[in-house]
């Protein structure tokens, strides 16, 4: 199996964000992807840089799952909030359209209200550049498995599955895990997208939900009592043509490994029936107990089972990192799965 990382996405890397209304140390940095590449290297793994961070291609993948706008907000809106008078170095909403706006503003606040739905968005000088480097991640391990490998691995941060088409939240701007879909689509008639992180992906159903080749499935704590809180109820199932292509399945807040495996199975089989060619995984490790946004309380070893349980779908699997924050025992995680999926 190929496995990719692109060092540029350490220059995404701002030191806060607003918890409960306080500025605190943010858990999405390029820490993460030391200790997950630690884990890598635990599991006998090793990562290949990418050979292009930006080109046409990738752009033009983009744009298939993203606006135009919202691009190039992200392209542009650090340049010119430093334009304003007394702005932070730090890109940060105050102004939100929260009953639904009516009109796409012109004033740059009134963008980053509209593009960032929430305050773990921050950006600064360098950080798109990051943001490309992890999409050409994902990029690079679609890339490989159309090219013949059964499975390949981006490790990816920032993650993505809270961007939607023209939002970003969560610590998530550009949707890897869409644009890995993106680009099987290429060969594929149907795809599969699974996503077995702690937070739903609702970026992700956002930009499949009307669609019947792309099928969306996500298992997560109960957003009724966790983020994004507005989105991944088990009655959004899709809609137009693409009706019965989204399934979630949130789980009670605590949850053990027994019970997500339970409901993985089912998933699964969910997922089995929309006989897809190829599937995308939005691998999460955060539903570890010791997560420091810990919902659910998974043991490390359960991630074998889930590695495992992947594994046995045996189809082309692009797996692409999404959350699993600082502690001990994150290396662990993304070890233990690796061993499951893997066989090692």
């Amino acid at each position: 199996m190929k496995l990719f990382y692109h060092p540029d996405q350490e220059r995404h890397a701002p030191p806060t964000f607003l918890l409960r209304g306080k500025p605190v140390a943010s858990p999405e940095g390029p820490v993460r992807a030391e200790m997950l590449s630690e884990g890598l290297a635990q599991a006998g793994l090793s990562l290949t840089a990418p050979t292009e961070v930006d080109g046409p291609l990738l752009r033009t993948r983009l744009a298939k799952v993203h606006t135009p706008r919202y691009l190039a907000f992200l392209e542009t809106i650090h340049a010119r909030w430093q334009a304003l008078p007394d702005a932070a170095e730090i890109v940060a909403p105050n102004v939100h359209p929260c009953g639904g706006g009516h009109h796409y503003p012109r004033h740059p606040v009134g963008q980053v209200g509209w593009h960032m739905h929430d305050m773990a968005c921050p950006m600064t000088a360098d950080s798109f550049a990051g943001f490309l480097a992890s999409a050409a991640t994902a990029e690079a391990a679609a890339d490989a498995v159309l090219n013949g490998e059964q499975n390949a691995y981006a490790l990816c941060r920032p993650p993505g599955h809270h961007a939607g088409p023209e939002r970003a939240g969560g610590f998530c701007f550009l949707n890897n895990s869409a644009l890995a879909a993106t680009v099987l689509r290429e060969q594929h008639a149907r795809v599969a997208i699974i996503d077995v992180d702690l937070h739903h992906g609702n970026g992700t159903q956002d930009i499949f939900y009307a669609r019947d080749d792309v099928w969306t499935g996500s298992l997560h704590a109960d957003p009724a009592d966790f983020y994004p809180f507005f989105w991944g109820g088990a009655d959004e199932t899709g809609e137009g043509k693409g009706v019965g292509c989204n399934v979630n399945l949130p789980l009670p807040i605590g949850s053990d490994g027994a019970t997500f495996l339970e409901a993985l199975d089912r998933l699964i089989a969910q997922l089995r029936d929309f006989q897809p060619g190829a599937v995308v995984v939005a691998l999460g490790v955060d539903a570890h107990k010791a997560d420091p946004l810990a919902g659910l309380s998974l043991e490390t070893d359960d991630f074998i089972t889930v590695g495992r349980r992947l594994a046995d779908i045996d189809l082309p699997l692009v797996l692409v990192q999404e959350g699993g924050y600082p502690t001990r025992h994150l290396g662990d995680n993304l070890a233990a799965f690796m061993s499951g999926f893997t066989g090692a």
